[in-house]
């Protein structure tokens, strides 16, 4: 990384995070008088946007995006593999309103957490699992009915590139027992933000969005199964875009990369 990019780098964190505590502050006075539908963009879309834009602009981070035609017109749950905080942005951006699982504790970061309350994000304690489980089944179905998109990371945290982490169930088991399908969204952000540290690299990043995918039978052994083909899909398209290697699909799969 050249001395040059090193401070675009920089600047690009400095502006994004004053950006944040601007946004945040007017949010704070203005969002509370707004719709959610109204409040959910002014408060998340446009400085998503805004962050993705940077990200383009000033570190040569793009996307495309493939898959469009997938997108049902029933919002439901979105399970995306997790590299960097780059796909939250984008995410939270292209589908609205959306509700994501978080931390509680990004709540508290004063300014920020304060404007993400007024969202609808389903706020878990993670040293919790069992009760984290209960309220994603609770918060997360009460979020469909208001016609929400839910978007659930199932690995449960950041994996570098080239990883991918077991799928928790609970994204699939909550689509399930709301009657509606699992949209299941591949990337590979974390080769151009990787998880780790404040280096960035150039590139074009791949979303990959997949067909909507629904239950087939009942009970938890068809969720379990329903689960697994959203895995394995997701696998097969980190595979394709270069992120995943042959190996690592064949010990998801069970079968040689096709």
């Amino acid at each position: 990384m050249g001395v040059f990019y090193g401070l675009r780098i920089v600047t690009f964190y400095v502006l994004l995070s004053l950006s944040a505590f601007i946004w945040c502050v007017i949010s704070l006075f203005v969002a509370p008088f707004l719709s959610f539908p109204v409040r959910y963009r002014f408060i998340n879309v446009y400085w998503c946007r805004f962050g993705v834009g940077l990200a383009k602009y000033l570190l040569g981070i793009d996307y495309r995006v493939t898959g469009i035609e997938n997108i049902p017109s029933q919002r439901c749950v979105i399970l995306s593999n997790h590299q960097s905080t780059w796909e939250t942005f984008f995410l939270s951006a292209y589908f609205q309103p959306l509700s994501q699982v978080l931390k509680k504790e990004l709540l508290r970061v004063p300014f920020f957490g304060w404007a993400m309350a007024m969202l609808k994000p389903i706020a878990i304690n993670r040293d919790n699992p069992k009760q984290a489980l209960k309220q994603l089944a609770s918060q997360g179905a009460d979020r469909l009915e208001q016609n929400c998109w839910v978007l659930i990371f199932p690995e449960g945290t950041r994996m570098p590139a080239g990883e991918l982490g077991k799928f928790s169930r609970g994204g699939t088991a909550l689509a399930v027992n709301a009657g509606l399908p699992v949209l299941p969204i591949s990337h590979n952000a974390g080769m151009f933000w990787p998880k780790a540290g404040w280096g960035k690299n150039p590139g074009v990043i791949d979303v990959v969005i997949g067909p909507a995918m629904y239950v087939e039978g009942e009970g938890p052994r068809a969720i379990a199964a329903l689960n697994q083909r959203a895995y394995e899909w997701i696998a097969q398209a980190q595979f394709d875009t270069g992120t995943l290697s042959a190996e690592k699909l064949a010990e998801i799969t069970g079968s040689a990369a096709k």
